[in-house]
């Protein structure tokens, strides 16, 4: 079984608040689907695991995502890596609603 990339996260790899469309042109372009959440304060999804690469940035709010049990907060702008076959969890850290973007490759 070979070894799955690592988890990462992109610092202001877009905007402070990013446009929706332009990140899902972005993503498109890299071969990246992407969908919308908007979650209330302390939503959690947990221990995912996804046969694709996931992707994952915040419009507005903050989250934390566990990848294999290593911690990243992830801030408006930021785009987060989940490798695929990766178990993950994510949970909005906001005291209002967070709305985040994923897609899969």
């Amino acid at each position: 079984m070979t070894k799955t990339a690592a988890a990462t996260v992109s610092r202001g790899r877009f905007a402070a608040a990013p446009d929706p469309a332009a990140v899902a042109a972005a993503w498109r372009a890299r071969g990246y689907s992407c969908h919308s959440f908007d979650d209330p304060p302390g939503q959690a999804w947990n221990d995912f695991v996804h046969e694709t690469n996931e992707l994952v940035t915040v419009v507005d709010g903050r989250l934390e995502l566990i990848v294999e049990q290593e911690r990243f907060v992830v801030e408006p702008g930021d785009e987060a890596f989940i490798p695929r076959h990766a178990c993950h969890s994510v949970r909005n850290l906001s005291e209002g609603r967070t709305h985040w973007l994923f897609g899969y490759d």
